[in-house]
């Protein structure tokens, strides 16, 4: 910096002599043309002199540090930003559809969007459509994670599409009856519900839970034990009110003939004394029919979720499951009675009956209840846990 200063000044009083230098003549009329030949060499001389010093007006208000610019400097391209932590591959799954026959693998979540557009109502509220894909997706991590391919009719596949596993929407029937039928809201409420819980599942003791649900009840959930012989401790019973209030046909009654009861039932045409009258929802006391015919039925007792446990018909004893089973009843809380020659059964609830309600989901969502909440009420003690913990590739 100072070799250039010293050039520049150097070079401003080489300038300056020119001009000012002074000329021998002898008289002033030879002074004159050579005065108005300089005068445009000095104009000339003036940018000149402008460029030169403009950069010595600009160095002094260097302090260390260069003065702020009054317009933004044209600057290179800038960086690009640090790149956020890449998310882990979601698992795939593999699910037997059973109208084709054929086998549809898929990443889990897309999985789970299709058995939540199965299995739940896309008019229930945001909070229990969360709910039911954090239970979907907890039930499909717990079989991929065990390697269970139980029930499943071919190999390749991880479960199958209906209820015996869970139910799911393939994704061509979601293209085609959701986002070309004019369901395209629908599809994308269930979406979002999966994407708000997206890879969050239940764990008791650090494994994924089985995350049972059912349709409705009839005000109680179930133990475990009393449907599946198996003690499982976050699948206890709880108050579900909610049920009761807004599910559309909570109560429906079947009607059978004796010999229609001893064919589903497997009983032999013996003795057909005076039958009773049952209520499976209150005490087990069976009340005295009008009837002088019949089977003869006794609840002999009940579960904790006001179930039938245990009933003895045509001197055959048969579990509420049995006979729900036998008979195709929608529910084990039931009433048996008769009428006439014929024996109506009037059922409470739909489903096994063990672990989240559906519909009592969506009644403590209208209460303003989270997902978090409603999970927490049906699976006793449990925990979330992300898929990436549990599922490490």
């Amino acid at each position: 910096m100072k070799d250039f200063r010293y050039l520049l000044r150097h070079r401003i009083k080489q300038l300056r002599r020119r001009i000012e230098r002074p000329r021998r003549f002898s008289s002033v009329r030879r002074a004159k043309p050579r005065i108005r030949r300089l005068a445009p060499a000095a104009w000339l001389a003036a940018p000149l002199l402008a460029g030169l010093l403009l950069p010595l007006a600009v160095v002094p208000l260097r302090g260390g540090q260069p003065a702020p610019p009054a317009v933004p400097q044209a600057t290179a391209s800038p960086a690009p930003p640090a790149p956020a932590a890449k998310e882990a591959p979601q698992p795939k799954v593999s699910v037997y559809l059973s109208h084709s026959g054929q086998i549809e693998t898929l990443p889990l979540e897309e999985y789970v969007s299709g058995v939540v557009a199965a299995e739940m109502p896309p008019g229930f509220e945001l909070e229990a459509l969360k709910a039911q894909a954090v239970a979907a997706r907890t039930f499909i991590v717990r079989r991929l994670q065990a390697g269970d391919h139980s029930g499943v009719p071919v190999p390749g596949a991880d479960v199958t599409d209906t209820v015996s596993h869970q139910a799911y929407v393939s994704k061509a029937a979601l293209e085609r009856k959701w986002t070309r039928g004019g369901r395209s809201a629908e599809l994308a409420k269930i979406r979002r519900a999966v994407l708000e819980t997206r890879g969050v599942v239940m764990t008791y003791q650090g494994q994924p839970i089985t995350a049972s649900f059912f349709a409705s009840s009839g005000g109680y959930t179930e133990n475990s034990e009393d449907y599946w012989n198996a003690a499982v401790p976050y699948l206890r019973s709880v108050a579900s009110p909610w049920d009761q209030d807004i599910t559309p046909n909570l109560a429906v009654t079947y009607t059978f003939s004796n010999a229609e009861l001893i064919q589903k039932l497997g009983i032999a045409a013996a003795v057909l004394p005076a039958s009773r009258d049952l209520a499976a929802s209150g005490p087990a006391k069976p009340v005295s029919s009008s009837s002088a015919s019949g089977l003869p039925a006794e609840v002999l007792s009940l579960t904790a979720g006001h179930r039938v446990q245990k009933i003895s018909i045509g001197g055959t004893v048969f579990t509420g499951r049995e006979v729900r089973e036998k008979l195709g009843l929608r529910s084990s809380q039931f009433t048996w009675k008769r009428k006439w020659n014929k024996v109506l059964i009037t059922t409470y609830g739909n489903g096994h009956g063990v672990g989240m309600s559906q519909w009592g989901a969506n009644g403590m969502a209208r209460q303003g209840s989270t997902a978090t909440q409603i999970l927490k009420h049906y699976y006793s003690g449990i925990s979330f846990n992300q898929v990436s913990t549990l599922l490490k590739k």
